[in-house]
């Protein structure tokens, strides 16, 4: 009787998706026709180098201090090797606090990012979601993740639908 049942549902189950409509997009295609995407990557890139740069320079004079020190450990007092222990492990703090405030999970570069990517994100799954409904249908998948699709027809791929619906027909 189990068996019986689960062979309906397996049926059941196999009728009720051939019924449904599937479209795939890929985003990164799509990513890579938007101009100001591009732009936003680029300004993305430049930021994280600058800061990168700044946090390098008090990484850099953390090392140099304790260089220093390393030098000069035989010839100072006890108080002295004090002082520029609590010197070099300021610095790194400091260092890894820049870090954090730059490069961290809620730091600058993701808030920067959020606030460049988000509304090009924002438009295109409107565009995708205007399209789906639009043509019926109930899943699209992006392609372009790693979701083990081994073969789509090119024939439900709306990518280039998106893009024009984003006003970059090509």
């Amino acid at each position: 009787m189990k068996f019986l049942t689960s062979l309906l549902f397996c049926f059941a189950v196999a009728f009720g998706a051939t019924a449904q409509k599937y479209a795939l997009i890929d985003m990164e295609y799509i990513l890579g026709n938007i101009p100001a995407y591009e732009r936003a990557n680029e300004q993305l890139n430049q930021v994280s180098k600058k800061w990168q740069a700044e946090v390098e320079a008090v990484d850099n004079a953390a090392k140099t201090l304790y260089k220093n020190y390393q030098n000069e450990l035989v010839f100072l007092s006890e108080q002295q090797k004090k002082e520029r222990e609590e010197a070099i492990i300021g610095k790194e703090r400091e260092a890894s606090e820049l870090r954090k405030k730059y490069f961290g999970p809620e730091g600058e570069l993701y808030k920067k990012r959020m606030s460049l990517i988000e509304p090009i994100q924002e438009e295109i799954y409107n565009a995708v979601k205007a399209i789906a409904q639009q043509k019926g249908f109930q899943l699209v998948i992006d392609r372009a993740s790693n979701s083990g699709i081994i073969f789509a027809s090119p024939s439900i791929d709306i990518s280039a639908d998106v893009l024009e619906k984003l006003g970059y027909a090509r």
